[in-house]
């Protein structure tokens, strides 16, 4: 027994050793090959002072150093966290709009921060000082004064505006989470690759989620951006009608075709979404049949007929398989609307009006508007596409479900029987 565990520590002290240096001592385990730079790997901890407590301390340390190494699956990679983002992003299934964000958010933020620091050196303290500093500054400025360049290029100038005094803007808590997911993301697939022992990600501490506060217009000033929209042209108001009455994305709205309405049925058939000039499927990934009212059916046969006579009007067919909504640009319908022309439109009608509201805000008004008059949460999550079964509905318009249950309340009250009182 005791000849075993002197061997023991003999391979012990092979694979590890304590290194007096200056007025420290230096504890160096070897942990095997990195698995991807084919690197010898070692582990490091440094113990302050060079006395009898110190020595027994360093000792502790040479152990927990080796333990550790036996625990290990493979040796940890000392690649850097660029090298492992590029990989992940290499790797990963991503949309084509989700990837350009995430690059962006890499490339401004995270590479410049922690790009040149081994993924085996990132602890969840880094982490969280990281996001205190973004959500502090999101330049990461030092807190001096100084002068940064503008959007625009150019050589310095005093008499243009292309530089100008920084002023530290935070970062918004929900970019921040982005880029955790981001990090995370990473971490968990240099995990799983056995490049690190465990993800520092999944600890770290990130920027509580904001409480959803939808502001929809009222139903006096939904009539007015209704009214002013079919004023302007019957194209838009029938653009503006439709978002309203169905709670459609910006994206699902513009890249509707012909062949997806059904209106002997009074049905839209909603399976595509356009965004970044691409159709693609909608954000949860979910097709999803929208009922009509008899009014918006009204209205888009007369769209659909003026959209035909224009059509034709060009010498050219009209078929189904045109875009419902179009630009001036593009008269035949073979292109969709482009989404910020919408958006920008729909702004600058709100800011003629005096109404404080964004295109987003038509959506809240189809489902608080649904809520309020007593349709259950199953149905209203169901015409909007909300994933989670009924729980994104319940936690970004839970005031209104509690007056929908406040209602439902009276109702049965009413109905019940009148009781005699002495």
């Amino acid at each position: 027994m005791l000849k075993a565990m002197s061997r023991a520590r003999a391979e012990g002290r092979q694979r590890g050793r304590i290194e007096e240096r200056g007025k420290t001592l230096r504890v160096i385990v070897y942990a095997g090959t990195d698995p991807v730079t084919g690197k010898r790997a070692y582990l490091r901890e440094t113990i302050n002072g060079t006395d009898k407590a110190a020595q027994k301390l360093a000792e502790k340390a040479l152990n927990k150093l080796l333990a550790q190494v036996d625990g290990q699956r493979s040796a940890p990679s000392s690649v850097s966290l660029s090298y492992a983002l590029a990989e992940w992003m290499r790797t990963s299934e991503i949309e084509d709009s989700t990837r350009h964000t995430y690059e962006g958010y890499i490339n401004r933020s995270i590479v410049p921060a922690l790009g040149d620091t081994a993924v085996n050196k990132i602890s969840a303290r880094m982490l969280e000082s990281f996001y205190t500093e973004l959500r502090r500054c999101r330049r990461r400025c030092d807190g001096k004064p100084y002068v940064e360049r503008h959007k625009k290029s150019g050589e310095h100038d005093c008499a243009t505006e292309q530089f100008r005094a920084h002023e530290c803007k935070p970062m918004a808590a929900s970019t921040v989470r982005q880029i955790h997911a981001i990090i995370s993301g990473t971490l968990d697939a240099a995990e799983r690759w056995d490049w690190i022992s465990s993800n520092p990600a999944r600890v770290a501490r990130k920027p509580r989620q904001k409480r959803p506060e939808p502001d929809p217009p009222t139903l006096a000033e939904a009539a007015r951006l209704s009214e002013e929209a079919f004023r302007m042209d019957d194209d838009w108001g029938t653009l503006v009608w439709l978002a309203m009455t169905t709670g459609m994305r910006r994206g699902e709205l513009v890249g509707l075709r012909f062949s997806r309405i059904d209106l002997d049925e009074e049905v839209i058939d909603l399976r595509r979404n356009w965004v970044r000039g691409k159709e693609k499927d909608t954000k949860t990934h979910q097709n999803r049949r929208i009922a009509l009212d008899s009014e918006t059916v009204v209205l888009l046969r007369e769209h659909k007929a003026r959209v035909c006579d224009r059509v034709k009007a060009l010498g050219l067919p009209f078929t189904d398989d045109v875009f419902v909504f179009s630009g001036t640009k593009t008269p035949d319908h073979s292109e969709p609307y482009s989404p910020n022309a919408v958006t920008q439109r729909y702004k600058d009608m709100a800011d003629r009006l005096g109404i404080d509201t964004h295109l987003h805000a038509l959506r809240h008004y189809s489902a608080t508007e649904l809520l309020t008059a007593g349709v259950d949460l199953p149905t209203v999550s169901g015409r909007l596409g909300h994933g989670g079964g009924g729980a994104t509905t319940l936690r970004v318009y839970a005031a209104w479900v509690a007056a929908s249950d406040r209602k439902a309340a009276e109702i049965l009250g009413s109905r019940m029987p009148k009781r005699t009182r002495s």
